[in-house]
């Protein structure tokens, strides 16, 4: 886990210093994500079970088995990406998001925590920036029954309003909007 430690100063270093495009800054996660395997992913998938057993139980099983499954396929996705991404990454926003995945990374208990927060960072920095997608998973299930979907290009969340309030999510950065049904 030092070396992913090492590898955030580092992206936080060159994206104070120059432009950044988002083929560039995949391609500097895209390297990290190569250090991911099956046994990393599984922890993860430990931590997110455990972290979630005082959900309602048909939440939780779906949210335990669509993110175990977000991971592997997001990271495999990555690790395989060669597509051509137009445009600059905002900086400013990516040096705030950084901070956030910093505070994470230090508050992480134990192995199966640790696994989860890298994974998740990276997963986050890749939808966000290079993507430019949902950071949860489309279909994910929130409380109440709704979903975050896509309708014409544009994902829409039924959380994201109330997760702005909390200084920890990464829902400011997430290209979704609020899903005003769900208010």
């Amino acid at each position: 886990m030092g070396d992913y430690k090492k590898k955030m100063l580092e992206l936080s270093q060159i994206i104070q210093k120059e432009k950044l495009t988002r083929n560039q800054l995949r391609d500097i996660i895209k390297t990290e994500a190569k250090n991911i395997n099956m046994e990393d992913i599984m922890l993860a998938s430990v931590f997110l079970r455990d972290d979630a057993k005082y959900m309602p139980k048909s939440y939780r099983e779906d949210y335990v088995e669509r993110f175990s499954k977000a991971f592997f396929l997001r990271i495999k996705e990555l690790k395989e990406d060669k597509n051509n991404y137009i445009g600059y990454v905002n900086i400013k926003k990516l040096q705030e998001l950084l901070k956030i995945l910093d505070q994470q990374n230090n508050n992480a208990k134990g192995n199966n925590e640790k696994c989860f927060v890298k994974i998740a960072q990276i997963i986050a920095i890749y939808t966000t920036f290079v993507r430019e997608e949902p950071i949860h998973p489309l279909g994910t299930q929130f409380p109440g029954g709704f979903l975050l979907y896509c309708e014409n290009k544009i994902y829409f969340c039924p959380v994201k309003e109330r997760q702005l309030k909390n200084p920890y999510a990464l829902c400011k950065f997430c290209v979704s909007i609020q899903n005003n049904n769900a208010i």
